[in-house]
């Protein structure tokens, strides 16, 4: 069963996040947001966090925020929920299953890229999103090939 699709993404400065997420209703949901990522300031890194460690953020603007900005991510972890569910951090895959999130999206290393999602169409869209993109090693995350024993980075 496909639990999901990882990839590679370039090493750089842009706005990847934006790009990964477009087959995802981004405003239908509250993300939880953490890791390490930067907004780009004049061609620069700058000191900005593009968001707060488990910052609970709204749909529009989380969008917003992605698409109209250029960043830097270091090690992001993503968790989205649907309006009007209770948003509590999932840390494995069975909690995952078993929660009201519907989405997860980890960067480990600024390139690396695990996305697990519970609707298996949008698993799909985000397959094809990848390689229209040319991200690399586009592949599906299966009950066979997934090794991760955590949904953290």
């Amino acid at each position: 069963m496909k639990r999901g699709v990882s990839f590679q993404i370039p090493n750089e400065y842009g706005n990847y996040l934006w790009r990964i997420l477009q087959p995802f209703e981004i405003a239908n949901y509250l993300w939880q947001a953490s890791g390490e990522s930067y907004f780009v300031v004049d061609g620069e890194l700058g000191d900005e966090e593009l968001f707060n460690d488990y910052a609970i953020v709204e749909g529009t603007d989380f969008a917003n925020r992605l698409k109209t900005n250029q960043y830097y991510t270091i090690f992001v972890e993503l968790q989205a929920f649907p309006f009007g569910k209770t948003v509590d951090l999932v840390k494995t895959y069975e909690e995952f299953v078993d929660s009201d999130c519907e989405f997860v999206l980890l960067i480990a290393d600024n390139s690396y890229v695990s996305i697990y999602c519970k609707n298996k169409n949008t698993i799909e869209k985000l397959y094809f999103n990848a390689i229209k993109n040319d991200f690399g090693e586009v592949q599906f995350i299966t009950d066979e090939n997934d090794a991760r024993t955590g949904l953290t980075v």
